[in-house]
């Protein structure tokens, strides 16, 4: 199988860039004919996809964590057009590896390279969000208001890493947290009010560690999206209490869906992140939409 293997050097904090004797290493034991290139700019991986998904690979393999894996992501589904995307593959090498862990592939690489030599895909569905007019694909998790501020806060910590950097960033996010009003559409329902959390979900964990969506399935052909309105401030500290354990989708004031559409207007507007990744500050008109079976994924 010939592949190339997109590396992200600047994963887990700069932490993937020693990763690259161990990747060849792998891919070499695993019999793959294989080109590494390296992302020579953070954001410039969706390019280097849609350039090797016309390039004659039988595989387009993201070696990161899950802010690689979503450049690449968004690189072969613009190079898909109307179909399914290339063969992707994932070396998991970064801090949290939600994709990779729902989608249950190994995180050790020389069993991921063989996985990604044995040539087995299946389908899997990926979300598009569009703010303000500007479109962004995901494979695992998006979310506007409170979720995005963690991600903010994440991006301005320097010193710590690894999951303390996501309870820390919870955190100092809940501590500037104030409401958005907005209105919000979903298949068979909607809100109109003041609002602190909407996450719209590919698979049941984000952010390494927190199940926000239990019952999400990578392949369902529906989001499951996790809404609370505004609360006392006790009320968010007993739900996100209950995060950690995947239970706060029974709290009465938590409302726990699936859709394959999602309608949101926000005053002011409000932050996106897409798989980990900030991709707006204050979008105030947000549709989603599933696309069923878009991302062929290779998989145990």
């Amino acid at each position: 199988m010939k592949i190339i293997v997109i590396l992200n050097p600047y994963a887990n904090r700069w932490k993937a860039q020693g990763k690259a004797p161990a990747i060849e290493a792998a891919c070499a034991a695993a019999g793959l004919e294989y080109t590494l290139i390296p992302i020579p700019a953070p954001g410039q991986g969706r390019q280097l996809a849609i350039e090797a998904a016309t390039d004659g690979y039988d595989a387009i393999v993201a070696a990161g964590g899950d802010g690689t894996v979503n450049e690449v992501v968004n690189g072969l589904i613009v190079a898909a057009g109307d179909g399914p995307t290339r063969p992707l593959g994932v070396l998991p090498i970064g801090t949290g590896n939600d994709l990779s862990d729902m989608a249950g592939l190994p995180r050790d690489l020389a069993a991921a390279a063989q996985v990604i030599a044995a040539g087995q895909t299946r389908q899997i569905d990926a979300g598009r969000v569009t703010a303000d007019g500007r479109v962004h694909f995901f494979d695992n998790n998006c979310a506007v208001a409170m979720e995005p501020m963690v991600t903010l806060e994440n991006i301005r910590m320097t010193r710590l890493s690894g999951n303390i950097r996501y309870i820390v960033a919870l955190a100092r996010a809940l501590l500037r947290l104030k409401a958005w009003q907005m209105r919000i559409a979903w298949d068979d329902g909607g809100y109109e009010g003041p609002a602190y959390l909407l996450s719209v979900c590919n698979s049941a964990r984000t952010g390494g560690l927190f199940p926000m969506a239990p019952s999400a399935r990578l392949d369902d052909g529906l989001f499951d999206f996790v809404f609370a309105p505004e609360v006392p401030k006790q009320t968010v500290l007993a739900i996100l209490a209950r995060l950690f354990r995947g239970t706060h989708v029974h709290h009465p004031r938590i409302t726990y869906g699936r859709s394959a559409h999602l309608e949101i207007e926000s005053h002011p507007g409000t932050p996106i992140h897409a798989d980990g990744e900030l991709i707006a500050e204050a979008a105030n008109h947000i549709t989603y939409d599933i696309l069923p079976g878009k991302i062929t994924l290779l998989s145990p």
